[in-house]
């Protein structure tokens, strides 16, 4: 194998890594916010403790997704216009599209109920934050839901 060939491959796994980080620190993310922090919060902590610790979660997680979604659509974009639209797996469109829904809703939760619940937690509106916190952890499940989707159908087709 030549070195270009070498150097091209390099990068083609390297990318490959990179997406992979961005697709982890999110599903990862959400896992353990849905699985295991959230249910337990529920289970310990009284309103508004548990609505204090779940926006603080959320206050650190969210920069995170920014950053993954910068990194999946970076990455995607460059891996499918080195292979051509045309030519890329059905797999890989698949992957694209439930990928750029899943940034559209996370810029929902971002815009609208996460900045609400924020602002009412401001005011000390606890019933008002529990009730953005639920529509958010709706939302959550669906791009959880939607993520595992991705997965299963790059991997199927």
């Amino acid at each position: 194998m030549g070195y270009a060939r070498r150097q091209g491959v390099a990068v083609n796994k390297l990318l490959l890594f990179i997406h992979l980080m961005g697709a982890i620190v999110w599903m990862g993310g959400m896992s353990l916010v849905l699985l295991a922090l959230r249910p337990a919060a529920l289970r310990v902590l009284q309103p508004p403790l548990r609505q204090q610790l779940l926006l603080q979660v959320l206050r650190g997680f969210f920069p995170l997704v920014w950053l993954s979604i910068a990194l999946l659509l970076g990455t995607g974009t460059w891996a499918m216009a080195s292979v051509g639209m045309a030519a890329a797996p059905p797999g890989w469109h698949a992957m694209q599209g439930i990928g750029l829904l899943m940034t559209v809703v996370f810029g929902y939760i971002y815009v609208g109920p996460y900045r609400r619940a924020c602002r009412a937690a401001g005011e000390a509106q606890w019933p008002a934050v529990g009730a953005e916190l639920q529509r958010i952890h709706r939302l959550v499940q669906l791009n959880f839901a939607l993520g595992w989707l991705a997965i299963a159908l790059v991997l199927l087709l």
